[in-house]
């Protein structure tokens, strides 16, 4: 190939590349996280939803919202402003528990990593 179209080449591949957070694929289902916590704990995650709750604790500097999909939902602790209830999100996050024992999850929940540009066929 010449360097022209090596250049138009790579161009286009790192659009994509940057415009994936605007596509509407790639988010995993929160039913699929509760299915198989030990597969993603400590991993990072994309998902999409209605907030359903939010809650705040001064004192702690702790926040959490809710988000439902229609597999399921799971909290989100975030250090950003707290979405409003009924928000259509889409966030990056972190999966974490505080125990697996048997099979059993305990304190399963998401640590906001960012919050996500709404893929268009949402908005």
């Amino acid at each position: 190939m010449q360097p022209a179209k090596w250049t138009g080449l790579m161009t286009v591949i790192l659009f994509f590349l940057t415009a994936c957070d605007y596509l509407p694929f790639g988010y995993t289902a929160i039913g699929d996280i509760h299915q198989s916590p030990g597969r993603f704990e400590g991993s990072e995650v994309k998902i999409k939803g209605t907030v359903t709750d939010i809650s705040k604790l001064p004192l702690l500097e702790i926040k959490t919202f809710t988000v439902r999909d229609n597999s399921g939902e799971i909290a989100v602790v975030t250090e950003q402003t707290l979405p409003a209830i009924h928000d259509f999100i889409a966030i990056r996050a972190t999966v974490k528990t505080t125990a697996i024992i048997g099979g059993q999850t305990f304190g399963l929940r998401l640590h906001e990593m960012e919050r996500l540009p709404l893929p268009r066929v949402f908005n």
